[in-house]
């Protein structure tokens, strides 16, 4: 199932030839799996990410990916504010994102899995998020408990 799409002209005017990059979310049986163009799998040095639903804890919208961002960017390509994609480390782990320009992204936290976190731009995030919720098992701290 096919939940999100980024869609950007990476060279929006001029005579230059246009390339187009595509970040999809995608829940494929139990993995969520951000599949990336092959314009991406370059900028990333990376092939997509999957990861299990299970291990997805929090899946959030937010209106500006960029103060998502942590850590150092190794491997992948950065230029603030234009593009960050591939593998960012720190102290906190690792975290993979596919951030293009500005806008909204959908911000996935993880537990057990090889990234902590998955960070995505795309133009609908509040509808992306909500149907990847949607794919979670609920937990055990959210069943109210019986009256």
């Amino acid at each position: 199932m096919v939940i999100a799409n980024d869609a950007v002209d990476k060279f929006p005017s001029g005579p230059r030839r246009k390339i187009s990059s595509v970040a999809t979310l995608i829940v494929d049986g139990s993995e969520l799996v951000v599949r990336m163009s092959e314009f991406e799998k370059l900028e990333a040095v990376h092939k997509d990410v999957r990861v299990a639903l299970s291990a997805v804890r929090v899946v959030r919208a937010v209106d500006d990916a960029w103060p998502e961002l942590r850590g150092i960017r190794a491997p992948g390509t950065g230029i603030p504010g234009v593009v960050a994609v591939g593998t960012r480390r720190g102290s906190f782990g690792k975290d993979f994102a596919v951030v293009h320009g500005t806008g909204a992204a959908v911000v996935v936290e993880l537990a057990g899995a090889a990234y902590s976190r998955l960070i995505v731009t795309t133009p609908d995030a509040e509808s992306v998020a909500a149907a990847i919720q949607g794919h979670l098992m609920p937990s055990f701290s959210a069943i109210p408990p019986p009256t």
